[in-house]
């Protein structure tokens, strides 16, 4: 990891957003700690409680109303301080000690670890419909990563200085996956183990949320394809950013 920024190790921020998870969470933050603390000495860990209706929130800072799972990242990514930025979920379907094959990944030639599943550890079709939902997104955007959808990810704080997520559902992934290759980051991909899930059941997997899911899809689909909102906004950033400020009075 030298070669990320010279002799210098660089910082570490790890967040979780978390809904309902607090059978998990207060182990994902330890195994979090260690892990980090291996590392690098200047980390940090976050947990975003998403307005959780059980006991998440006597164990950590919370959203007092539930702000959907983009609402989570967009408060975590914002939180965040250091130079690298690790997330995954607070429900232990990943082992956050595995953001060392992460970690170990991130070069000068790279500004995002994205991982991917070795292999789904869930009901046949939740499997199946996640299957379809990767390779329908990933044809409808043009997208090139394995695994869209896989929330173990090691990236760059900097990569939001140039991009903005808007989405406050799940979506989320999809919305910032496609601005991220859009915008030329590079990125690297890693497997990563996916594990039962051990306490609580997802928030996702019924026919109103994927009716929902649905929508939000076309209709992200339509700002970022058809629209290019993402690239008129970027060029936008660009032509004000070099815009020059007020002269200084002459003396």
């Amino acid at each position: 990891m030298a070669d990320v920024a010279g002799s210098k190790t660089p910082g570490l921020s790890v967040f979780f957003p978390a809904y309902n998870d607090s059978g998990t969470i207060a182990s994902m933050v330890i195994r979090a700690v260690q892990a980090a603390a291996a590392l690098t000495p200047d980390y940090e860990v976050i947990v975003v409680n998403d307005g959780s209706a059980d006991a998440t929130s006597e164990i950590v800072i919370h959203h007092p109303k539930n702000r959907g799972y983009g609402g989570a990242l967009q408060t975590g990514f914002r939180s965040a301080t250091k130079e690298l930025i690790f997330y995954t979920d607070g429900d232990a379907q990943y082992d956050p000690a595995e953001m060392s094959v992460l970690w170990a990944r991130m070069s000068t030639d790279a500004d995002m670890v994205n991982g991917y599943k070795i292999s789904r550890s869930d009901p046949l079709h939740r499997i199946i419909i996640g299957r379809l939902y990767h390779h329908i997104v990933s044809l409808m955007f043009g997208l090139t990563v394995r695994d869209v959808d896989c929330d173990f990810r090691l990236m760059r704080r900097r990569i939001f200085d140039r991009i903005q997520l808007h989405k406050t559902s799940g979506v989320i992934c999809l919305e910032m996956m496609k601005k991220i290759e859009d915008a030329g980051f590079r990125i690297v991909e890693v497997p990563v183990h996916h594990y039962h899930r051990a306490f609580g059941k997802s928030q996702f997997f019924n026919f109103r949320r994927i009716l929902k899911t649905g929508v939000d899809v076309w209709r992200l689909w339509f700002a970022l394809v058809i629209l290019k909102q993402h690239r008129r906004e970027a060029s936008r950033r660009t032509v004000q950013s070099d815009v020059p400020g007020p002269s200084s009075p002459r003396t």
